[in-house]
């Protein structure tokens, strides 16, 4: 079922980490998983852009046009999901380096399960102030990296010592992504896809 492991992974999630290594659902799942996980952050942006505005701190609240908010919340979700994938990559091919052997599914169930903590930070969105959003956003991020060092060893199936550097090279890689990414909607926004805001 799609969805089955998220409330695992936020109450108990060592023990959840146990049961997606053993199950080692189909690759359909992770993938379910991904699409619709990254709807949120994609639609509630949208919402907040378009309808609600965002509060900077100072003066009125800022929107985008309809038309805006929906192109960067499109090209928002391809480049959640790419990201997702990037990282999938990265953490089969450094694999062998730390003495796991971890099928292309494991590594995207690593991937996807370990990113939905960022995703669901998108639920914040829903309430557009900037500080609201950085401790919301931190808190996310804080606990991504805890579900990376606590599942690597678990998944992978190697020794704690090895899943932390393990862990820590995935958290440097994924850091290098995250810039990658902002690089690139600077590079789409030079090329005419920058935010239109309502007057």
């Amino acid at each position: 079922m799609v969805l089955n492991h998220l409330w695992g992974l936020y109450t108990h999630p060592k023990k959840e980490w146990q049961t997606i290594g053993q199950s080692h659902e189909a690759l359909r799942s992770s993938l379910s998983h991904i699409l619709l996980i990254a709807l949120i952050p994609s639609v509630c942006g949208f919402i907040a852009s378009s309808q609600i505005g965002w509060n900077l701190g100072a003066g009125e609240p800022i929107k985008l046009t309809t038309q805006s908010a929906a192109m960067i919340s499109v090209a928002m979700y391809v480049g959640m999901i790419a990201g997702v994938f990037a990282l999938a990559y990265l953490v089969h091919w450094m694999a062998k380096t730390f003495g796991a052997n971890p099928t292309k599914t494991q590594a995207i169930e690593l991937a996807a399960y370990t990113s939905t903590p960022l995703f669901m930070v998108g639920l914040s969105a829903l309430y557009p102030q900037l500080w609201f959003m950085m401790v919301v956003g931190l808190a996310g991020v804080a606990y991504s990296v805890y579900l990376l060092y606590s599942g690597v060893p678990i998944i992978m199936r190697i020794p704690e010592e090895r899943g932390f550097i393990y862990s820590s090279s995935v958290v440097t890689c994924g850091l290098v992504l995250l810039v990658a990414l902002m690089a690139s909607s600077v590079i789409l926004w030079s090329f005419g896809f920058a935010p239109v805001y309502t007057s």
